[in-house]
């Protein structure tokens, strides 16, 4: 059995000594995976860019940065830093080359990274003066040109119009075929090719999975929220409950599906009642809009 894509167990990632991410555990069960609103922080410890300071990030099994220097995942960052001098082509071949592959292979990797993102035309182009979207194209022929198994991407459509992400998500798509991959972003349209084509969705909120599974499913669930609650969080997660809700998570921090008889004005004189304060309430499909 294939070890899972991703996998974290209790992990905490620091950002300046800051948790960023603290106690999140998550294990994704397909190959092609969208991770939803989780910090930037889970993207770099998954790429291997950065160590938790305590549990584990793993990549098929393995420890993350252990994976990254094997070659079994690589990373497409959103905006690494782009020499303006260099092309397409000797930043994909410069990133074949540190990830250990030597001088011909490199070439050969690079070129075909970037035939498959359909690159040929603007290869020779100077990264200073490129379009957004032939960088954001160039982040990702790196990734596949250190010849990763899997590549993780981080909001490879934002800043797009709507038309230019659906034409580069399906040349994306086209490339990353035999890989595995995930896509980490806040949102990702139900319409999207990547949310349509993924297995599984999994939508973070700070350090804990609100939900798993098929996007269209959890984009289904519309009277579903992901709450912060402050004061008698305990006796207003009871007190839903008890008026039919389902209610999960532990603390501060719930999801509540309102089912056919809430609204979300009830949760409001519910806390009121508890003595709670509910500070944040998200719909879950606002995951997908």
């Amino acid at each position: 059995m294939t070890a899972p894509l991703l996998e974290l167990v209790q992990a905490r990632i620091d950002v300046e000594g800051v948790p960023a991410v603290d106690g999140l555990s998550l294990k994704t069960t397909g190959d092609r995976v969208l991770v939803l609103g989780g910090a930037k922080a889970l993207f770099e410890a998954a790429c291997g860019t950065r160590t938790p300071s305590h549990g584990e990030v793993r990549v098929r099994g393995v420890p993350a940065r252990q994976a990254a220097r094997r070659r079994h995942v690589a990373g497409a960052p959103l905006e690494p830093p782009l020499s303006p001098s260099w092309t397409p082509r000797e930043y994909a071949t410069w990133s074949a080359r540190i990830a250990g592959q030597g001088r011909k292979e490199a070439i050969a990797l690079a070129e075909r990274s970037l035939t498959e993102l359909k690159m040929i035309a603007t290869a020779g182009e100077k990264l200073g003066s490129a379009s957004l979207q032939t960088r954001r194209a160039t982040i990702i022929a790196a990734a596949l040109a250190t010849g990763a198994d899997a590549i993780l991407l981080e909001e490879p459509l934002i800043g797009l119009s709507d038309d230019a992400a659906r034409n580069f998500s399906r040349i994306i798509l086209r490339a990353l075929d035999g890989r595995g991959w995930a896509v980490f972003c806040a949102r990702m349209p139900l319409e999207s090719p990547f949310a349509m084509d993924a297995e599984e969705a999994a939508v973070v909120a700070r350090s804990r999975v609100l939900a798993q599974g098929a996007p269209a499913e959890l984009a289904a669930h519309e009277r579903t929220y992901a709450l912060r609650v402050l004061g008698h969080a305990d006796d207003f997660a009871r007190l839903v409950a008890e008026r039919g809700a389902r209610v999960s998570g532990s603390g501060n921090h719930l999801t509540i599906d309102l089912g056919e008889g809430l609204l979300v004005s009830d949760l409001l004189r519910i806390a009121a009642q508890a003595e709670a304060t509910v500070l944040e309430l998200e719909p879950l499909a606002h995951a997908f809009a």
